[in-house]
């Protein structure tokens, strides 16, 4: 049975240092959640408390209704999945999946179709018989998966499980990975610092950074409307100007007016943040010389330098156009206002809608 995970002001201490700084947090059962950010930001410390290898320094964690904050780690009900797998050498496929059925007492005569439904699941019941020397990197990978899940946990976390695997070997396995967790419907924690393995996978992403939650949303949220520059930039790419902010939401920037939809009146000096696909060519607008373009098949990418020196990343797609503009081409560029971001340039609070 799938829990909730809720977690209300997590404290974690290492002598002085605070790596987080009361963090809560509530995760739905059955939903596919990420934690995502740089080194350091304190995903896999979450994480690690959650599933009972941290110390908690303050706060609550519940699975459900029950408070965990002092159960072993091994009376927690998880499944863990590894950066480095963890599967044991000396046993072969079947057995390192079974391992943890036997550890938790399951009668004999159940584990042998448990084993073969969590093998035939992750499409690798044709390498039973093998040792872990034996399989490939998306093949041990697909054991640790089968090993987490067969002992149908209330909750599976995750940390960094495709970072030692090539990049077309990840995609693959993300795909996989989310595809059996919608069907088995597990409430799953996710550690990640790829942006793009997060939007891919996930219901919804908290996006930290220094121990903190800086926005936590669905994914289409997230990249369409970041609350702040920190997200804005992490993930994805953004174009960061410095702009002016009148009563109303009327900006201006580099000398171009535009009327942005605002949640709140502000009015003072703001950055404006505006992702190369929200940028696009016009008759009038920002001036600009087309330093040079790269041909990505479904779009171009430009960089585009402005009369300051500052240079802009815009994606045109190639559905939209039938030529290519050429490197030294003077070009203008403007916004679509409804789709950028703003955001007051002391605090770094969005003020757009």
């Amino acid at each position: 049975m799938s829990n909730a995970v809720i977690i209300k002001e997590a404290v974690k201490k290492y002598g002085d240092f605070v790596a987080l700084k009361g963090v809560s947090l509530d995760i739905k059962e059955g939903e596919f959640f990420t934690l995502l950010g740089p080194s350091g930001c304190g995903k896999t410390t979450l994480l690690r408390m959650i599933a009972g290898f941290n110390s908690i320094e303050g706060g609550e964690f519940y699975f459900g209704d029950k408070l965990i904050n002092t159960v072993p780690a091994h009376k927690r009900d998880i499944g863990m999945v590894f950066q480095n797998y963890a599967i044991f050498p000396h046993l072969t496929v079947e057995e390192n999946v079974a391992y943890g059925l036997k550890a938790r007492h399951v009668a004999a005569a159940e584990i042998g179709p448990r084993v073969k439904e969590a093998l035939e699941l992750v499409q690798i019941a044709h390498l039973s018989k093998r040792k872990p020397s034996e399989l490939s990197g998306g093949q041990q990978q697909r054991v640790a998966l089968a090993r987490a899940f067969v002992i149908e946990p209330s909750v599976l976390l995750m940390d960094e499980p495709l970072s030692n695997l090539d990049a077309k070997l990840r995609v693959q396995m993300r795909t996989v990975i989310k595809k059996l967790q919608r069907k088995l419907g597990i409430t799953t924690i996710y550690v990640t610092h790829d942006q793009e393995e997060a939007l891919a996978i996930s219901d919804r992403i908290a996006v930290m950074k220094d121990g903190v939650i800086m926005q936590c949303g669905t994914p289409q949220d997230i990249y369409a409307k970041p609350q702040n520059p920190f997200v804005a930039g992490f993930i994805g790419t953004s174009n960061f100007l410095d702009c002016t902010v009148a009563s109303g939401g009327a900006v201006k920037v580099e000398g171009l007016d535009i009327q942005v939809p605002v949640a709140k009146d502000y009015t003072g000096p703001a950055k404006l943040s505006a992702r190369p696909e929200q940028l696009f060519f016009a008759d009038s607008g920002l001036p600009g010389e087309v330093l040079f373009s790269t041909f990505l098949g479904d779009f171009v990418e430009y960089e585009v330098q402005l009369a300051d020196g500052q240079n802009l990343i815009v994606n045109e797609y190639t559905k939209d156009t039938t030529s290519v503009h050429a490197a030294g081409e003077k070009v203008f560029l403007n916004f679509d206002p409804t789709r950028i971001s703003v955001y007051e340039a002391e605090s770094e609070e969005v003020i757009t809608c």
